[in-house]
């Protein structure tokens, strides 16, 4: 039975996009693109976007999309029994050749399993037959650890996809099987396939060693894009049901010269890229046909060197301008007269933390005098309303040092009550307040993630210090989704124990975390040996992990932590069922 409502609302969806590509299916490789969350949320990921583009630029392959339904089509897809169907001609995921999951979040994870079983398909690999589609999975949550995903994908592309995508297809069109297309793969650089990589533990619960079958490589290069203006990377879908609607995206840059500890960014997207103004230039001149607003985009978009240059290139086309952040130490009056005239009322910066002595322990070593003097240039420009972003459970950090967050916003408002005249506004700051995540590939891989318990009593300290006051707003996520993050984020393949239990209860995690034997503080709350093997070790990110691990001990230096390395060594709690 086939939900006509779903159909209908299928359809709907489609009436309302631009640039939507439908092609017949005659002859032609038939991919569904996936993300694992809502519609709304997917088509405003630009690298959901380039995909989409980059597979439909063949004549010889039609790509189609998928989304999570809204709760109440999740619940009319499970009432009629109808299989997930691809938005662009309604046929079932079964009847594609490859389902290529794009996965940004590992809070996502749990709906690549919720999206298969609605498909009709087992979640698990080893579970599902020859005649079924290919499931391949991407994103930067994946190529930083796949592995609490492994049991579910046939294989993964590792790194940035524009140039792998062209050697897979070729290998799609001449295999005959399923396990051929995969030996083949196996083969490609940046690509792993699961099964063909044995490990082992040892008593403790760590990983004893990692097997990669006869002529495959043990260590596997994610793949980069040397060339950023071979691949344009703009909107080509257009709708008003997304997050940013109105506005078009552009990529800048990729990477990150800065070598933020904490920032996965400036490691696995290594080296720093940036694109021509030229290119650029010819992009946004393209976008602006339509929508009237540019989203400029990128791990690193105030650290390109032609910024104001391309600003001022979309104000003359009569664009106005959209940015997520600005460096502290990158504020000039030449930018802000842009972002004023690009229509930018509201400006982002990013202290991370609220002390020096943290700043430097995460190599982002900016003074409070610049965070000051940062906040004053934009009021005096006319941003009377300034995000900060900060992060909490930082390692070496002190409820004092949560405090001095306060401390430091107050500095900020009390400057500029010196300065305000009668004609100007007053300030009104936004924290914005993450908990940190120990995340893959970073220096910072090595720490324990902070206990829930004083998360939740350093956020206390921060709401408690905003009560009252109207001229400062705090936004925070929750200690316990940063926890099954960090759980994700920081696993290895026996956390899809977890993940099979937590889509058993339809995304009851606890009752999920109480059906394994599995410990997940293991993988939490544990610092990690200098020596030990990482889940995602078996990947070459492009920085050698020596590098990572100087960097890990001179962040414990600048945190007054000196410690050898027995001292470092510690095995942690075991995981229980090992």
């Amino acid at each position: 039975m086939v939900s006509w409502k779903l159909i209908q609302k299928a359809k709907a969806l489609l009436e309302k996009e631009r640039g939507t590509v439908r092609k017949s299916w005659g002859g032609r490789l038939t991919v569904c693109l996936l993300y694992p969350n809502l519609y709304h949320a997917g088509m405003s990921n630009l690298g959901f976007q380039t995909i989409y583009q980059r597979l439909n630029a063949r004549d010889d392959v039609v790509c189609e999309r998928a989304f999570l339904p809204e709760p109440e089509d999740l619940m009319e897809y499970q009432r009629t029994r109808t299989p997930l169907f691809s938005l662009e001609s309604q046929r079932p995921l079964t009847d594609f050749d490859l389902l290529a999951f794009s996965i940004s979040f590992e809070n996502d994870f749990l709906h690549v399993l919720t999206l298969l079983a609605l498909a009709h398909l087992s979640p698990r690999r080893s579970e599902r037959t020859e005649r079924d589609p290919l499931v391949m999975g991407g994103g930067v949550a994946v190529f930083l650890n796949p592995e609490p995903l492994a049991d579910f994908f046939d294989l993964f592309v590792l790194g940035e996809a524009e140039e792998v995508l062209e050697e897979l297809l070729q290998i799609l069109r001449a295999s005959s099987s399923k396990q051929e297309v995969l030996k083949q793969a196996s083969r490609i650089e940046g690509v792993y396939v699961p099964q063909f990589y044995h490990v082992s533990y040892g008593q403790e619960g760590k990983i004893e060693a990692v097997v990669p079958e006869e002529g495959l490589p043990k260590k596997i290069k994610r793949r980069w894009v040397a060339t950023l203006d071979h691949f344009p990377t703009q909107s080509n879908l257009y709708t008003t049901e997304t997050e940013l609607r109105g506005m078009a995206l552009i990529e800048v840059n990729r990477g990150c010269p800065r070598g933020c500890r904490f920032c996965a960014a400036s490691f696995v997207y290594f080296p720093f890229r940036n694109r021509s103004l030229s290119l650029l230039r010819s992009v946004a001149g393209s976008v602006l046909s339509q929508e009237s607003r540019i989203g400029l985009t990128g791990t690193a978009v105030s650290d390109y060197p032609d910024l104001v240059a391309l600003c001022e290139n979309i104000l003359s086309l009569q664009g106005n301008l959209a940015m997520a952040s600005l460096r502290v130490d990158a504020i000039t009056p030449a930018l802000l007269d842009c972002l004023k005239k690009g229509g930018i009322q509201s400006v982002a910066l990013a202290p991370e933390a609220g002390t020096e002595r943290l700043r430097r322990v995460l190599n982002k070593g900016y003074r409070d005098e610049e965070i000051l003097r940062a906040v004053g240039m934009l009021w005096e420009n006319g941003f009377s309303q300034i995000k900060n972003y900060f992060l909490i459970g930082l390692p070496s950090e002190t409820d004092e040092e949560v405090r001095a967050i306060l401390g430091l916003m107050n500095k900020a408002r009390h400057q500029v009550a010196l300065r305000r005249g009668a004609e100007k506004k007053s300030l009104k700051l936004i924290l914005s307040v993450n908990v940190f995540v120990p995340k893959p590939a970073t220096p910072f891989q090595w720490v324990p993630m902070e206990r829930v318990s004083t998360l939740k009593r350093r956020l206390k300290i921060l709401r408690n210090g905003v009560r009252g006051d109207k001229g400062v707003e705090l936004i925070h996520d929750l200690p316990k989704w940063a926890y099954l993050q960090a759980l994700l984020s920081r696993g290895d393949r026996r956390v899809g124990q977890i993940l099979m239990e937590a889509h058993r209860w339809q995304g009851d995690w606890d009752r999920a975390l109480k059906g394994v034997s599995l410990n997940p503080d293991f993988f939490i709350y544990r610092r990690r040996d200098l020596d030990e093997i990482f889940p995602w070790d078996f990947i070459d990110h492009g920085i050698p992990k020596e590098v990572l691990k100087e960097e890990y001990l001179k962040a414990m230096e600048e945190a007054g932590v000196t410690m050898s390395k027995e001292e470092l060594s510690s095995s942690g709690e075991r995981p229980e069922g090992v």
